[in-house]
């Protein structure tokens, strides 16, 4: 077995527990919308937040590496609230190739501006899975005890992994203990196969024998569960129930990204009209043209429900163009409901 390197700042360690984490989730965790998140959480009730999933092979391909490089783009202002809430970045990587994960690991580093670093072993997307990588790192558990070799000899941050109960079928035993044989830092657990994709209730069962096997092997590495996870009096509930150490919440957050607070937030439409402006001005003052504006389109469901002709104004917001027709139907919105409320 390779000898680890020693850690300078563990801080799954130090976070108070239980821990509770917003998901890595492509084209939705940039800097923008964890800042809109960061925004209206409480310091204690949002710990650890996650880059997009960033390929090893675009980190380390040197014409490619600019534009892979803006998925660990942190604006100042994000900066600003992480530092205020104590809230850890963790840079989140993918790929098949040990050698790209160590290279890569060195380069996180020499940024100085994450926490922590990563491994996805539990995207179920065809196009990454082909490739030996992600959640078909379940398929060669050998390679997947590797690259968390390979990733945590060449940093100083911890390293934790991301992943699932299994493949085609369930192996929850059998490959977290794989897994816990290289000592992560922390291991997240999404209660179905990559079969089952987002398919069907999370199987918290699956996660606590985990948790089980964590324990009688004395292991120090923490075990946070994901899946179905809509409050946050769920995540707590489900830390008391499987003996979790945290929750990790995926699209949970697109029904409430108020959820992040301990005691529960009363929206009312000037809230959700509020944040709508902050996120779309800005998304535009990070990106503009750099991204398509219609990526954008994706968060508006998140404001637009709870209120009268909710879903007139979604479809009014998906079918404008650009940044300034979204701002100016914004104003008019607000109009209309103020207007109807006199």
């Amino acid at each position: 077995m390779i000898k680890q390197q020693p850690y300078m700042d563990n801080f799954w360690q130090t976070l108070k527990k239980p821990i509770i984490a917003l998901a890595p989730m492509e084209d939705v965790t940039d800097t923008v919308f964890r800042e809109v998140v960061l925004s209206v959480s409480e310091a204690d009730a949002l710990h650890v937040v996650y880059t997009e999933f960033t390929s090893t092979d675009g980190l380390c391909h040197e014409l490619g590496r600019p534009k892979v490089m803006e998925r660990f783009l942190v604006n100042a202002s994000e900066a600003k609230l992480l530092k205020a809430r104590n809230t850890k970045l963790v840079a989140q990587i993918w790929g098949s190739d040990p050698e790209k994960f160590r290279l890569s690991a060195k380069l996180i580093s020499e940024m100085n501006i994450f926490d922590g670093i990563d491994i996805n072993m539990g995207c179920p997307v065809k196009k990454v899975v082909k490739n030996k990588s992600c959640a078909n790192l379940i398929n060669y558990p050998e390679l997947a005890k590797e690259i968390i070799y390979a990733t945590a000899e060449s940093t100083t941050l911890p390293v934790s992994v991301k992943t699932r109960i299994g493949f085609s079928r369930i192996i929850t035993e059998e490959w977290i203990s794989h897994i816990l044989e290289t000592v992560p830092k922390a291991i997240t657990i999404h209660g179905r196969t990559r079969k089952m994709m987002s398919n069907g209730p999370a199987l918290w069962d699956e996660i606590g024998k985990a948790v089980s096997l964590r324990n009688q092997s004395g292991s120090s590495t923490l075990i946070l569960g994901n899946g179905d996870v809509l409050s946050y009096a769920d995540a707590i509930n489900r830390v008391k129930q499987y003996g979790v150490d945290g929750v990790m919440v995926g699209t949970g957050v697109f029904k409430n990204p108020w959820m992040f607070n301990t005691e529960a937030v009363e929206v009312n439409i000037s809230h959700r009209i509020e944040l709508m402006y902050r996120h779309i001005t800005l998304y535009q003052n990070t990106w503009d043209k750099n991204k398509d504006y219609n990526v954008l389109k994706r968060f508006f469901k998140i404001y637009l429900n709870g209120f009268s002709r909710a879903a007139h104004w979604r479809d009014a917001f998906m079918r404008a163009g650009n940044y300034n027709e979204a701002l100016l139907l914004l104003a008019e919105m607000e109009k209309q409901l103020q207007a109807a409320e006199v």
